[in-house]
C-alpha cells in the first residue's frame, strides 16, 4: 500500500490521517504542536521529526496547514517537504491557500519536476473525520485518476477544475458564496423576528421550500444550537475571505466586500475561535 505522509494535524489533517489509519494505510504525521499528535501516534501513525522527513518516507504528501504563512514554512523550509520531495511521490495541499501563493508552489514544484496537486476540501469537521471530503483538484488529470483509489479513503467526490491551482480558485469562490449565504439567512432570520413569525416554522421551511438547500439546512441547525466542537471558525473563513478579495483584484464585489467587513468586525470583537455561523448573532 502507498505510505501516507500528512503535515499538519489541525481539524482537517487529523480527519484525513484518521481515515488512513482506518483503511491500513502506513501514515506518518507531522504537525508543529506535537501535543495534536499522541492520539493519532496511539492509532498506530509514526510521528515524523521534521516535514521533510515526513515528505521523504512517502508516496503521497498531504500538506494541510492554516494559511500562506505555515504553507510556506513546511514546503520551502531547510527541513520542509521540498527538501524530502522526489520525482516518485505525489505532493498535495489540502489546506485553503491564495491564488499567489498556490501558483508560485506550483510552479516551483513544476521547475523541479515534481507531481504537484491542489486539492483543497469540502465536507467541513464532520466530512473529514467520516471520509466523506468532496476534493477541489488542479492538476494533471491523468495523475489524478491514478490516485483515486488511495484518495477514496478519504473522500466520495472528485471534481477537476484544471492546472495546479484551478481547485484552490474554485475554493475561495465557494467559500465565498457560502459565507455571503450564512449571512444572508441571519438577516432574513432578524427580518422574520421583528414580523413576529414563528422561528421555528420559518426555519424549517427555509430548509425544505426553494430557498433552501444544504448551506441554508446547516444555518438553521446551527441557529438553533452551535456546534461543539465548532466546524468552522471566523478566523478561517475571515482569512479565505480576504484571500477571495485578493483574487478578484480590480473586479468589483460588492457583496463579498460587505460580508468580509461583517466578519472583520467579528475579529475585532475577539470572535476568532468562535463558529463562523455565530456572526449572525451580532
Amino acid at each position: 500500500m502507498k505510505k501516507i505522509a500528512v503535515v499538519g494535524t489541525g481539524i482537517m489533517g487529523h480527519g484525513i490521517a484518521q481515515n488512513f489509519l482506518k483503511h491500513k494505510y502506513p501514515v506518518i504525521v507531522w504537525n508543529r504542536s506535537a501535543t495534536k499528535l499522541q492520539t493519532l501516534k496511539k492509532k498506530g501513525a509514526q510521528i515524523a521529526k521534521t516535514p521533510q522527513d515526513a515528505a521523504s518516507q512517502a508516496d503521497i504528501v498531504f500538506e494541510v496547514t492554516a494559511n500562506d504563512q505555515s504553507s510556506r514554512t513546511v514546503w520551502l523550509g531547510q527541513k520542509g517537504i521540498l527538501a524530502g520531495a522526489d520525482k516518485t511521490k505525489a505532493l498535495i495541499t489540502c489546506a485553503t491557500l491564495s491564488v499567489a501563493w498556490t501558483d508560485r508552489l506550483a510552479k516551483i514544484c513544476a521547475k523541479k519536476g515534481l507531481t504537484f496537486f491542489d486539492m483543497p476540501m469540502t465536507g467541513g469537521r464532520i466530512g473529514a473525520e467520516t471520509g466523506n471530503l468532496s476534493l477541489l483538484v488542479g492538476g494533471s488529470k491523468q495523475k489524478l485518476n491514478q490516485l483515486k483509489a488511495t484518495l477514496k479513503a478519504i473522500a466520495t467526490r472528485f471534481t477537476y477544475f484544471g492546472p495546479a491551482g484551478s481547485g484552490m480558485k474554485f475554493k475561495l469562490i465557494l467559500n465565498s458564496i457560502q459565507a455571503l449565504h450564512l449571512q444572508a439567512f441571519g438577516e432574513a432570520m432578524k427580518l422574520a423576528k421583528k414580523m413576529k413569525l414563528n422561528l421555528k416554522t420559518v426555519g424549517n421551511s427555509f430548509s425544505q421550500e426553494r430557498p433552501g438547500g444544504a448551506i441554508t439546512a446547516k444555518a438553521w441547525r446551527d441557529y438553533q444550537k452551535t456546534p461543539k466542537p465548532i466546524n468552522f471558525s471566523v478566523e478561517w473563513i475571515t482569512k479565505d475571505l480576504t484571500y477571495a478579495k485578493q483574487m478578484a483584484g480590480q473586479l468589483k464585489t460588492p457583496l463579498l466586500d460587505k460580508t468580509l467587513q461583517k466578519y472583520c468586525l467579528a475579529m475585532k470583537k475577539k470572535m476568532a475561535q468562535k463558529d463562523w455561523t455565530e456572526v449572525n448573532k451580532m
